[in-house]
C-alpha cells in the first residue's frame, strides 16, 4: 500500500495539480490514483466551463516553420492576462497547438466554424452511402460519421498528436484548469510549399 504522501506526489507529478487538490481528490477516491485524476479532471472541467466566458484579451500569435521551410504555421491563441501569456505552461500550450495545425491539417477552429452549407453537404453524402436501412439506424451512422468529419476538418475536435487518447479540447481545458484562466484559440493559417489557394 502506497502511502499517502506519495500518492499525493505521483499524483502531482501526473496532473501538476495543486496539492490540496490532490489530497481532496486523493481523499475522495479512496486512495485509488487513476480514479482521483478523473476526480481533478471532473472538477477542471467544471472549473473551465466557468472560466470560458471570461474575455480573453491577452496571449499572442505565434509561427511555427516545419521541414526546412515547407510548411509554416501562424496561430493567435488568447488569454486573460500578460502574465499568463509570458508564462512556461501557456507558451508550450501554443507551440504545441502550431505543431499539431502543422501535422493534422485543420481548416476550422471549431465545429461551430464550419459552413452550414458544408455540413449540409456532408450529410447528404454519408446518407447517399448508407440507402436503404431504417431512417434512426441512418440517423445514428450519419451522426458518427459527422463525428469523424469534424475530427478531420476542426482542430479542437482532433487527437492530439502527442496522446491520441484525448481530444485538443481536452488539452485546452487541461490547461485552463491548471492555470486558472480563460484560454482561447482565436484562429491560424497554414501554409504549404506549393499547396494550392
Amino acid at each position: 500500500m502506497v502511502d499517502f504522501n506519495e500518492a499525493v506526489k505521483k499524483l502531482r507529478e501526473k496532473t501538476s495539480a495543486g496539492i490540496m487538490s490532490c489530497k481532496e481528490a486523493l481523499t475522495e477516491a479512496g486512495g485509488d490514483i487513476n480514479k482521483a485524476i478523473e476526480v481533478l479532471r471532473k472538477k477542471g472541467i467544471a472549473m473551465a466551463s466557468k472560466k470560458a466566458s471570461r474575455a480573453a484579451k491577452d496571449g499572442c500569435v505565434y509561427s511555427y516553420i516545419h521541414m526546412g521551410g515547407k510548411i509554416g504555421v501562424l496561430v493567435e491563441v488568447n488569454c486573460e492576462t500578460d502574465f499568463v501569456a509570458k508564462g512556461d505552461d501557456f507558451k508550450t500550450f501554443v507551440k504545441e497547438i502550431a505543431m499539431q495545425i502543422t501535422a493534422s491539417h485543420p481548416q476550422y477552429t471549431k465545429r461551430e466554424d464550419v459552413p452550414e452549407d458544408l455540413v449540409a453537404k456532408e450529410k447528404e453524402i454519408f446518407k447517399s452511402q448508407i440507402k436503404g436501412k431504417p431512417e434512426n439506424i441512418v440517423d445514428k451512422i450519419v451522426t458518427g460519421k459527422l463525428d469523424k468529419f469534424y475530427e478531420d476538418v476542426c482542430l479542437l475536435d482532433q487527437p492530439y498528436i502527442k496522446d491520441p487518447n484525448i481530444k485538443i479540447k481536452d488539452f485546452l481545458t487541461g490547461l485552463i484548469a491548471k492555470i486558472g484562466e480563460n484560454v482561447v484559440i482565436r484562429r491560424f493559417t497554414r501554409y504549404q510549399l506549393g499547396e494550392e489557394a
